[in-house]
């Protein structure tokens, strides 16, 4: 039960969280009634919630059909890579790391590693990627982060579950942990683009297959 604050972003960060984990899938239409009571919630802050998501391109208006996942496509992947490895590099190179920093890095990277199944590998990866880049201070810049990560996350369990893939983005975990490690801003922010552009470009060719 949703109770207290403020409700419509509690809502919101309810179903980005079922989207997170999988629950929500993209094609699904969201039934606001079913919320509603599964929530214990008028459908107002519900509504106010998915007008917000809309905003972000997370989910989409159907006429006739009410709120729904957007399915995914090539150009919409191409943008949101580019925008989500730029607001990245802006903020490792806005951030200052001291060893709390590497401990955590090299700590998630390993829950990344050791993780068993696709679902769980992204999420390692999504966790690693918010720890790269929570030293930035400018809050709205990791709010959108994390709304187009959201929408990412949809990409990435369609079509990311290939050990090969998941080998090389390992590597480059690590040499930015390095790079980072020796306070080697630059190459840990060029690293870090071709981390999210060797996904992007995974991703770009199973879409056009």
């Amino acid at each position: 039960m949703i109770v207290r604050m403020n409700l419509r972003d509690q809502v919101r960060n309810y179903l980005l969280s079922e989207m997170i984990t999988g629950n929500l899938k993209t094609g699904k239409t969201i039934n606001l009634a079913a919320l509603s009571r599964h929530l214990k919630v008028s459908v107002t802050p519900i509504r106010e919630a998915l007008t917000q998501l809309q905003q972000s391109r997370i989910i989409k208006a159907v006429p006739n059909r009410g709120f729904i996942i957007a399915e995914l496509d090539v150009e919409e992947a191409e943008y949101l890579y580019e925008l989500v490895a730029n607001l990245e590099v802006m903020a490792i190179e806005n951030s200052e790391f001291n060893e709390e920093h590497i401990i955590k890095l090299k700590a998630q990277q390993e829950v990344f590693e050791n993780a068993t199944n696709a679902l769980d590998r992204i999420q390692a990866d999504l966790e690693f990627h918010r720890l790269l880049t929570k030293g930035y201070k400018n809050e709205l810049a990791l709010k959108i982060l994390n709304d187009l990560k959201t929408r990412l996350f949809f990409y990435e369990h369609a079509f990311t579950n290939d050990d090969f893939f998941y080998n090389k983005s390992d590597n480059q975990h690590e040499a930015i942990i390095s790079a980072i490690a020796d306070d080697n801003v630059p190459t840990a922010s060029l690293l870090l683009k071709m981390n999210w552009m060797l996904i992007l470009n995974y991703i770009q060719k199973k879409l056009t297959e």
